[in-house]
């Protein structure tokens, strides 16, 4: 007889069973089933790769954008060189020197402060007496704490100010008066104080907080409680002042002025003296005001620095490996967007303006091609000719009448004719470009580019009293040209944010298709798994009727 032999296999999905006469063999479904989705979803797999390619690109896009804000960023203080109080301009800050003539300290006698815009130029200063606060005091009380006995209301505060009412009671102390008047401080600006002399002496001192101006009073009702302390005499006057006050009187180049205070900001715009001693008899003060160009020389290096921290992220994108083939991190390798970017940065820093380049500044490319900065270069010609680099670095804006100044050139000047329009009073009406007024707004005598517009940033102030046409005339400088161009092409419109938004479209329809796929995918395995359970159970039957003919037939034979 024949002998009979099975075997069985199992996988994660299916077991399967067969049996025969003389072998066996199993059916990895599972396995079947597998293929037949794997078959499906390598398209998607090849998709996904894709997706992961241009996620690499949009991330290497983000680096060289976040490289041109912080490039453009930093030459925005180069990029324009207007001249006033509100100027973020390098060109426009500045520094003071101060020297002396004769047996004086000029750092002791004065310090200053300098805005922006502030006029250059040297001046001579002499300080004959500082202004001082007016400064009285009591006699001596036995106790700070001890109930004085006396009550009455009286009147204090500062020559030409405001004056308040002061109400002292019996039971108060020495220091419940000083209390009491140190809260009316900021209305009568009268401040109070208590000199300890020894353990059981105490005067009270009065104190203007404002120079050049007496301390006034006068007793409204009860006690005259200033006299009893010892501030006034009989006549009312004060017993003991202890200073005087007095305006501060000194000479500006030959000017004689005073002032009441000794913070002096109303003499050269956008300069504030601080007073701080008089000079002597035959002593001067000598003030130099220029142009802070420390401030120039590091907005330049600053550019240096990520002007090469662009360059270097370019570079990387355009590395080989050892078969000369692109490497596997220069996702950008012979991009289009990134070349242009920087073939245009490189074209605006060979630029010649006015006869001026780079080189004139100790800016040049070194054997690496990284850009360096010669600081002994750039301070002679700082030193020697600043207008010229002004000129070289920065944006120019004129006109062709005076009666209209420039406040702002703004990042992209422009060259154009100003229509002007004055209504019968004289007041500004409109400004126009080519008959089109909405480019320009009106505010009073300020006339400002509209936003969004070419003219934007760029504003104007008006003193004329008629309509007329004026023409305005710009240049750009290297650094305006450089700021341009990294602001454009980092913008939430331009060219790399064009490449951005462009794969991240593609990549949204591609993973719309990987997902369509995988879906198809397991529908295909879950008709898969029914079918050939199917199958299976089809095997399995058939299998156990095979048995029972077998034992069947293995009875008869028996018999």
């Amino acid at each position: 007889m024949a002998s009979v032999s099975s075997t069985s296999s199992s996988s994660s999905g299916v077991t399967v069973t067969t049996s025969g006469t003389t072998n066996s063999s199993s059916i990895d479904w599972s396995a079947l089933i597998q293929s037949a989705v794997d078959a499906k979803t390598a398209q998607a797999d090849t998709i996904s790769t894709t997706i992961t390619n241009n996620e690499a690109k949009i991330a290497a896009y983000q680096t060289l954008q976040s490289d041109l804000q912080t490039l453009y960023s930093g030459l925005s203080s180069l990029s324009t060189a207007v001249v006033n109080s509100l100027s973020t301009s390098a060109f426009a800050t500045r520094a003071a020197s101060i020297s002396s003539t004769g047996d004086v300290s000029a750092s002791s006698a004065l310090s200053m402060t300098i805005k922006s815009g502030a006029a250059i130029g040297d001046h001579t200063l002499t300080i004959s007496q500082l202004a001082t606060a007016h400064k009285v005091s009591g006699t001596a009380q036995s106790s700070r704490t001890d109930e004085l006995g006396f009550s009455g209301t009286f009147s204090i505060g500062l020559e030409g100010g405001s004056t308040a009412d002061i109400t002292v009671t019996d039971t108060m102390s020495l220091q419940d008066v000083v209390d009491a008047i140190n809260a009316q401080t900021s209305t009568t600006n009268v401040q109070a104080s208590i000199v300890q002399v020894s353990s059981t002496s105490f005067q009270m001192v009065l104190t203007g907080t404002e120079d050049a101006a007496d301390i006034v009073y006068s007793s409204a009702s009860g006690d005259d409680i200033m006299n009893e302390l010892g501030v006034t005499d009989s006549s009312g006057s004060f017993a003991n002042v202890i200073q005087e006050s007095q305006s501060a009187e000194f000479s500006l180049d030959g000017i004689a002025m005073s002032r009441d205070t000794n913070d002096i900001s109303d003499v050269l715009s956008g300069v504030t003296f601080s007073l701080l001693q008089a000079t002597p008899d035959g002593t001067s003060l000598n003030i130099s005001i220029e142009t802070d160009t420390s401030q120039i020389q590091s907005a330049l290096e600053t550019f240096v620095t990520n002007y090469n921290a662009f360059r270097d992220e370019v570079i990387a994108q355009q590395a080989t490996a050892t078969d000369g083939t692109a490497d596997s991190s220069a996702v950008l390798f012979g991009d289009g967007t990134m070349r242009n970017i920087m073939d245009a940065l490189q074209n605006a820093l060979n630029t010649t303006v006015a006869g001026m380049t780079m080189a004139d500044l100790g800016l040049s490319f070194n054997e690496k091609n990284e850009l360096e900065l010669d600081t002994s270069t750039l301070s002679d010609i700082l030193s020697t000719n600043l207008s010229g680099v002004t000129t070289l670095l920065s944006a120019q804006t004129t006109t062709s009448s005076s009666q209209l100044s420039v406040v702002n050139t703004g990042t992209s000047p422009q060259s154009f004719t100003l229509d002007l329009a004055v209504d019968a009073d004289g007041n500004l009406t409109s400004a126009s470009v080519g008959g089109d007024a909405s480019l320009f707004t009106i505010s009073g005598t300020t006339i400002i580019g509209a936003s969004g517009s070419i003219y934007a940033g760029m504003a104007f102030t008006y003193s004329g009293s008629t309509s007329q046409s004026i023409t305005v005339a710009s240049t750009s400088g290297i650094a305006t040209q450089l700021y341009r161009i990294a602001k454009d092409s980092s913008s939430s419109t331009g060219a790399l944010q064009t490449q951005i938004d462009r794969l991240t479209t593609r990549d949204d329809e591609l993973q719309q298709r990987v997902d369509d796929i995988n879906s198809a995918a397991s529908t295909l395995q879950s008709r898969l798994e029914t079918q050939y359970a199917k199958y299976q159970a089809a095997i399995e039957s058939a299998n156990s009727t095979l048995d029972y003919l077998k034992a069947l037939l293995n009875s008869s034979s028996s018999d």
